[in-house]
């Protein structure tokens, strides 16, 4: 099995940011020209991209809509997207520009059985569900609402409502370079026999490995490669070894 590196496109205002904790205000990273950065990746060899609209998960609106669409026209690579899809008409124009997948957080957490419907239309492969833990719980609404429920119990549900992937951020670690915890990823890899991609404070190789260990098929890296805490072009030839 492959394990897949996603560099992360964090859309914020019109720039491509990095927050700590998905924190308003914390950047650590914030950069004109979204697009320039994302083609940056892919001529360090990036063959898949995880572009999240900030403002659409925090405010419910997709403002940087007309960004995304210019990196997916203007990059062929593998694109996964989130942020600010409320809606069946979200998810239809988004997959429509050409993204391959497309990544559900509050509304599948609102309405689990709308992600049979769109695996149903579109196909599971392309849809994804956000799983965003902090402290243990799901969060949502950008992580400002937390739920009184765990990724494992959660990623039980999604599996059988035909999600293709989960997508799984560890908020405690989120945007901190401090290294992950393999831990919570492997009880939810063991519970459900989807996809499981992981998010939150790698910033080295050795967390790629303890990633592919506990079983995830691949991992989102986001301020470490802003920061150069950690070399892209590494990172992909390592995986490769995975």
């Amino acid at each position: 099995m492959s394990f897949d590196v996603f560099p992360a496109v964090d859309l914020r205002g019109g720039r491509c940011v990095q927050l700590v904790q998905g924190v308003p205000g914390s950047e650590v990273v914030s950069l004109d020209d979204p697009l320039g950065q994302a083609l940056r990746w892919v001529e360090m060899g990036a063959d898949h991209l995880h572009i999240i609209d900030l403002d659409g998960a925090i405010e419910g609106v997709r403002l940087n809509a007309p960004i995304l669409k210019r990196i997916v026209e203007e990059l062929d690579v593998f694109v996964q997207v989130g942020g600010g899809i409320r809606s069946r008409s979200d998810v239809g124009e988004i997959l429509d520009t050409g993204v391959d997948r497309v990544i559900l957080g509050t509304m599948a957490l609102r309405d689990p059985p709308v992600v049979m419907r769109l695996s149903d239309e579109y196909g599971p492969d392309r849809i994804m569900v956000a799983l965003d833990v902090r402290n243990g719980r799901v969060t949502s609404e950008g992580w400002q609402r937390t739920l009184e429920f765990d990724a494992i119990e959660l990623g039980i549900v999604f599996e059988s409502f035909g999600a293709g992937s989960i997508l799984f951020t560890n908020i405690d670690t989120e945007g901190q370079q401090r290294g992950v915890d393999p831990e919570p990823t492997r009880e939810l890899v063991e519970a459900v026999s989807i996809p499981v991609i992981a998010a939150g404070g790698v910033s080295s190789l050795q967390d790629l490995r303890l990633l592919s260990g506990a079983g995830a098929a691949g991992a989102v890296i986001g301020t470490a490669i802003y920061t150069g805490m950690l070399d892209l072009r590494a990172a992909l030839e390592f995986a490769k070894t995975l």
